[in-house]
This record gives structure tokens, sequence and C-alpha cells, in this order.
């Protein structure tokens, strides 16, 4: 895992959790030092319901401020990415789809629990601002993170800091219709860039059309590169998708880089190359991004939770914690 940007006393650390559908990922990250000191991964049990990932949750973090103090560090305060609609402010987890959340004030619970200052977050801006901080965009001022997983979301990020809006669902970039009445969504529209262009749609879409399940959307990258004609159909379909979808995100926020992370960006110049290609052959006014695989991997979300864990010590005065 990489390392978080900030100041601090050398055995200070804070605890960050990555909550996920399926997986929890768990750090201990030195503000000193940049490094992380520890690092664990827990199965969420979402099927058990909401109060017991947030019991999950809360114990989690509990556990690792533990586990620093057994070490001689001294945790300093928690911060926690979840899914779906947050709002930052009141610390509060409003909606998920993944693990059940409805209005649950997910940040007083942990600090009630640790007697650590928090901080909640969303799990794709806070993976943004790690890229744009600490990974791919380090150094770029205006920076759009796109993840390309089960779905698609993206992260305006200007300066280190991200835009949530107005109710906590700011970024849902894959739930633009670039392709009016397409494939059905999830969001009960027809034709949304994630029905098309995620690496969900990808796979689901070549199984449909082939008449058989692939291992994922790394395997109809693959079959598209060795000529097969319906993974070539469906993969250049995604990218040209794609590209509109990028165009829409470059009117809207004028970004100068644009990461791109998930499971698609994997495909590496598969992907970047030819959406790069029908990027330049599609613009008009806009001015381009540059495209770069997202450099954190699945670790930008729980380093992105440890940004919002040094944000929130209310006695921070290092500019270069920058709050999310």
């Amino acid at each position: 895992m990489s390392a978080l940007n900030g100041a601090g006393d050398e055995g200070e650390v804070v605890v960050a959790l990555d909550v996920g559908g399926t997986g929890i990922k768990c750090a201990l990250v030195g503000l000193a030092d940049r490094a992380v000191r520890h690092a664990e991964r827990h199965p969420t049990w979402a099927a058990r319901g909401p109060a017991a990932v947030a019991e999950t949750i809360c114990e989690l973090a509990e556990k690792l401020a533990g586990t620093a103090r057994d070490r001689g560090l001294t945790p300093v305060a928690s911060g926690i990415a979840v899914p779906g609609v947050v709002d930052e402010a009141s610390g509060t987890a409003v909606w998920s789809a993944n693990v059940g959340f409805r209005d649950v004030p997910l940040r007083d619970l942990v600090a009630a629990r640790t007697g650590l200052p928090a901080a909640l977050g969303h799990d794709v801006r806070a993976g943004g601002v790690a890229e744009a901080r600490i990974g791919a965009a380090r150094g770029s001022r205006h920076v759009l993170f796109i993840a390309i997983g089960t779905g698609i979301a993206a992260a305006s990020v200007v300066d280190g800091r991200t835009y949530s809006g107005a109710h906590g669902a700011a970024g849902e970039l894959g739930h633009v219709v670039v392709r009016p009445g397409g494939p059905a969504c999830g969001c009960r529209q027809a034709g949304c860039l994630e029905a098309i262009a995620s690496a969900g749609a990808v796979a689901r879409r070549y199984a449909e059309q082939a008449g058989r399940d692939p291992a994922g959307a790394a395997e109809v990258a693959r079959l598209a590169a060795d000529g097969d004609p319906v993974a070539t159909t469906v993969w250049t379909e995604a990218i040209d998708a794609l590209a509109d979808g990028l165009l829409i995100g470059q009117a809207m926020f004028d970004p100068e880089i644009v990461v791109l992370g998930g499971g698609l960006a994997e495909a590496g110049g598969q992907l970047l190359d030819p959406l790069g290609r029908m990027m330049r052959a599609k613009r008009t006014f806009h001015r381009l991004p540059r495209l770069v695989p997202a450099a954190l991997g699945d670790e930008a979300g729980c380093l992105g939770a440890a940004l919002l864990a040094a944000d929130a010590i209310p006695s921070s005065g290092d500019v270069s914690r920058v709050q999310v």
C-alpha cells in the first residue's frame, strides 16, 4: 500500500476503513513517515443487514486503534469510506444499495466507539482525492477520477478537494444517458453509460450475444484483442460510449487529467489508446485532458479514508491535510 501525505509525531497513526459490498479494507497509516504500518481485510457480510455492518465497522475501527496502541503507536483519528449516497458534512451514510444503509450516522458511531475524531466519505470521492494527492494525478490541480467497475462513478477534485453536491450524490456519471433507448439500467433508465461501458455491462452484454458467460470484462478484452467478433463489437461499443461519457464529463468539469480506475481500466493501453482516439474524433470545443490509469489500484479508497481521518484532527494546522 502506498503512503499518506501528512505530518505528525513519529508514532501517530490514523485508522482507515474502505467498506465495500463484499469486503472491508483496513489500515493504520502513519502521519510523519507516510507509511502504512498495518493492513488487513475482512468480509462485509452485507446479508446480515445494515445494523450488523455498522457494528462490524465500529468494531474493526476499535480493534485497529487497539492494535496501534499494542504496537506503541498513537491513533489520532479514524476515516471511513463507504459506497452509496454520503453526506460528509453530517457524517451520515444516507443510502447504499450494496450494504443497505439508510441514514446511518456512521461517523458519530465510530467516534463514540473509538474515542477518536472521525470522518466519513464516499468511496469513489475518497479514492479520487487519494489519486489526486498521492497517486496518478499528483501535482495536478483539476482532476476527474472515474471508477469503472460493476458500475461507473466519478469524482471531480480541485486543489485536493472534491465536490459532493447538495445531497451527497455528485459524480453519478454512470447514469448519464449516452444511448437513448439503449440497454436497461438498474436506475430504471435506458442507455446509461453504466449499462454499456461498465465492467459488469461488458461481461453481461458479451454473455447475452455470445451465449456463454465470460470470466469478467478482462476476458472480453482479451477475446477482442484476439479478434473474436462478438467481443470486438461489445468492447468497441463500450469504448465508444465511454468516449461520449468522458466528453460530457469534460464539458462539465474541464479537468486537466482524467484518472481511470476500476476493473475495466486494468486493460491498460487496450482501453486508453482507442478511448483517446475516439475522444479526439468526437470532440468539438473540448480541451482534451490527459488520460492515465489509476496508480493506487484497489487501495485508493482506503488511502482516501486515511486522508479523511487526517483532516478530521481538530488541532491540525497542517495545510497539506486538505479537507475532502
